[in-house]
């Protein structure tokens, strides 16, 4: 079993994805994303450099819920496992 901390994060995470003010900020980031992945626009290398530091914090948000879904996997399969092999030592 995970830990009560490790577990009220990760349901206060689904809340917060489950909110309104979640998927607006969703819509609102691939907009972003759409216009700041615009070549044509772009005026330098530093431009350049600077959009696709932004394209990177973007694309972390919109990827947020299947990393917090895939966390909460791992730490539910790693605290199974050792439960198990203390059922196996005692």
């Amino acid at each position: 079993m995970i830990s009560k901390e490790l577990e009220l994060y990760y349901r206060n995470m689904y809340r917060m994805f489950a909110s309104d003010g979640w998927k607006q900020l969703q819509e609102d980031l691939q907009n972003n994303a759409t216009v700041i992945n615009s070549v044509e626009l772009t005026k330098d290398n530093d431009d350049l450099r600077f959009r696709k530091g932004q394209l990177a914090v973007i694309a972390s948000l919109l990827n947020l819920e299947a990393q917090i879904e895939a966390a909460e996997a791992q730490a539910t399969e790693e605290a199974e496992e050792e439960a198990e092999e203390v059922e196996v030592v005692a």
